[in-house]
């Protein structure tokens, strides 16, 4: 089915413009990317669900093929149809070579996108497609899919477990007859209930691992209070899924996997709530546990900020997601109350999405500066506009603020952004590069286009 969108250049013709070029000489501002850093989130994330022995679901806008690698069972989830369209001729390679295919279309399914997403179900094949609903009036969709189709899409229902973004309360699972309605259709064939999936952002508000551990806990225990209000609604004859995460919080299970084995309480308490849902009959429903998360395989200002996991370094050893832009003018000698410099990277290069740790809109990359000057400094995007940004000193660092910023008009340099997502779907195309090549770590070896729209 067409939707007119926005169109990028093809792949091909960026690689023969970018790569073999550092990121500094190429036109800006840009987004780039470290696969490197990107490699190693994944598979440290990766590591610990498969030692607890739980199921991944990722999200598809960043580096899909380091997320899910070489597993079996392909499971994403997608912000918008245009992502999954994307996606199409990688999903069709992942069946070829015989791995199980699902996306999840990650909002209650709206009426307008009906048609568009039947169509992709039809090209998925059975299985291939699942959506969320919470609302009774939104079955009618689900069995327009299943005619347009021709054959069932999978179903959650969407939990509300305190994040008030969308979803029902536990209490409220059956709201005008939802579960039971939505049973009576997978009895007929008409869908396929999968089973509860919450997305709860509130880890973004933390500052310690215990506190994003807590986050996940209290998510599970909300789908399984959701079971046992409605536990006579919930069919027995099959396992149903309980999907829970947001990155912050779904990270924090590598706390769990250590190697002397000892647990704090925070994790002990995690681990508990995991087994509880995962093959295991809460209310004489079978249950199977899935985490889902996407922003965790490139980090940002705000993900670091949460502290989720215990062994993290900072933004320039972790973050895997930059925009680089150039420095306008420098303001050093007294022109205002305070050293400034202003650079040509504003809102609709960076965003403005703001961050609890500290009062700016991104953080300036100190690896281009010599150490001696950085030391217990750092730069920030203080103020934004449209098309430009005000850089200084960040009040929290050590050093007078009136103090120059070690920067010259005509410089390029590295911002860390405090969304990644934001920041991300501002861009067509973001440049690769991949800090594991020594003496090379800035140069670009790889384009990766990205869904335009909707």
């Amino acid at each position: 089915m067409f939707v007119p969108q926005r169109f990028n250049p093809t792949q091909k013709s960026l690689c023969i413009f970018y790569v073999g070029k550092t990121i500094y000489n190429v036109p800006k501002p840009c987004l780039v990317l470290d696969r490197a850093k990107m490699r190693r989130h994944c598979q440290s994330l990766s590591a610990a669900a498969d030692a607890l022995g739980v199921d991944f679901r990722a999200h598809t806008v960043q580096g899909t093929r380091l997320q899910v690698d070489k597993a079996q069972n392909v499971k994403l989830v997608a912000s918008t149809i245009a992502e999954i369209e994307h996606l199409l001729p990688l999903l069709a390679e992942y069946q070829d070579q015989g791995r199980c295919v699902n996306v999840l279309y990650g909002i209650p399914l709206p009426q307008s996108q009906v048609s568009r997403l039947a169509t992709l179900g039809r090209k998925l094949g059975k299985r291939g497609l699942s959506v969320l609903v919470d609302h009774a009036d939104q079955l009618t969709h689900l069995t327009r899919f299943h005619d347009e189709a021709g054959f069932p899409a999978g179903v959650y229902v969407k939990v509300d477990t305190g994040y008030h973004r969308a979803g029902l309360p536990p209490w409220g699972m059956n709201k005008d007859s939802l579960l039971s309605k939505l049973v009576a259709l997978d009895q007929q064939g008409t869908v396929d209930f999968v089973g509860l999936y919450s997305h709860s952002s509130l880890s973004y508000n933390d500052s310690t691992p215990a506190q994003a551990m807590a986050n996940l806990e209290d998510e599970i225990t909300g789908c399984i209070e959701a079971l046992a209000r409605n536990a006579e609604l919930f069919p027995k004859s099959k396992t149903l899924t309980i999907s829970v995460g947001a990155s912050p919080q779904v990270s924090s299970i590598e706390n769990l996997v250590t190697e002397s084995g000892k647990l704090s309480p925070a994790a002990q308490s995690l681990h508990a709530a995991m087994q509880a849902a995962s093959d295991s009959r809460p209310y004489g429903v079978q249950t199977s546990l899935e985490l889902h998360a996407g922003v965790y395989s490139i980090l940002d200002v705000q993900q670091l900020a949460t502290n989720s996991r215990a062994k993290l370094g900072g933004c320039e050893d972790e973050i895997a997601i930059s925009v680089v832009s150039e420095v306008c003018s420098v303001y050093n000698d007294g022109e205002r109350e305070q050293s400034e410099a202003l650079i040509s990277a504003g809102v609709l290069a960076l965003g403005r999405e703001p961050c609890a740790a500290y009062r700016g809109w991104g953080v300036v990359d100190r690896s281009t500066f010599s150490p001696e000057v950085m030391a217990g400094r750092q730069i920030i995007v203080s103020r934004v506009s449209q098309e430009h940004s005000i850089l200084e000193w960040d009040s929290h660092s050590d050093g007078f603020e009136i103090d120059p910023l070690p920067l010259t008009v005509g410089q390029s340099i590295r911002i860390y952004p405090n969304h990644a997502c934001i920041t991300g779907a501002l861009y067509g195309w973001y440049l690769v590069v991949d800090s594991d090549l020594s003496g090379r770590e800035t140069q670009i070896v790889d384009v990766w286009c990205r869904a335009s729209g909707w």
